[in-house]
This record gives C-alpha cells, structure tokens and sequence, in this order.
C-alpha cells in the first residue's frame, strides 16, 4: 500500500510564503509523474502543478510565476514552493503520484494511482 503524508500547510498572509512537502515512497522507480491538486467546498479538484521523471514540469495558469514544484529525490520528497500567495489560494491541498509507470501526458486530465489525505492552507488578506 503506498501512502503519500503531506504537510507544511498552514497560514499565511496575502503575499507571503509557504511550503508544501509531500512524502512519496519513491524507491527504485525511475519512472514517474507526481503532482499538486487543491480543492475549495463546492469546486471540483484543481491540478496546479505536475512533475514527471523526464524532468518536466508543467504549471496551471492560476499558479504559473508563483508556485514551483521540485523533487528531492533523495530525501524522497515532493514539494511545492508557494510564494506571493493570494486569498483565493485558500483550500486543500493534495498531493498524488504515480509510481513505475507515467500517463501519456503527465498534467491535464490526469488521474493518479496515489494520493495522500491533505493538508489545509489557508492565506488571509
């Protein structure tokens, strides 16, 4: 069963920072696509920011210049750098990936195998 344990959200003020850490049992698996999702009450769930083994990463617009995904690998870590945040960043954030194999297109439409339960952010004008 593989678990992804998210934390490092929080609270912030408009304009500040913060730093999501996801982590992901990544052993052996060269081959991946790992990601970001939030989701708000009433919305459906957003994909904001995708990484994938290649090295790829690809970016909604609503983040794009402010929010930064990485992977330490060694760590086995997934992070997502959120800096000049906003008030409608304000929701729950998700982490989820896919070990030993990778979607067509790791971004979009993607569904993920793994997810890990979330954690909340929360940034206030």
């Amino acid at each position: 069963q593989v678990q992804l344990v998210e934390s490092g959200g929080g609270s912030a003020q408009a304009g500040g920072t913060l730093r999501l850490s996801c982590e992901v049992p990544i052993y052996s698996f060269t081959t991946y696509c790992m990601g970001w999702f939030r989701q708000t009450p009433g919305k459906g769930r957003e994909g904001i920011a995708y990484l994938d083994s290649q090295g790829a990463t690809n970016y909604a617009d609503s983040v794009k210049g402010r929010f930064t995904i990485t992977l330490d690998n060694r760590k086995k870590f997934l992070y997502l750098q959120m800096n000049s945040l906003k008030s409608e960043d304000t929701a729950m954030y998700y982490c989820a990936a896919d070990l030993g194999t990778r979607p067509y297109y790791c971004g979009g439409d993607w569904v993920a195998d793994y997810w890990g339960r979330g954690t909340q952010v929360t940034v206030s004008s």
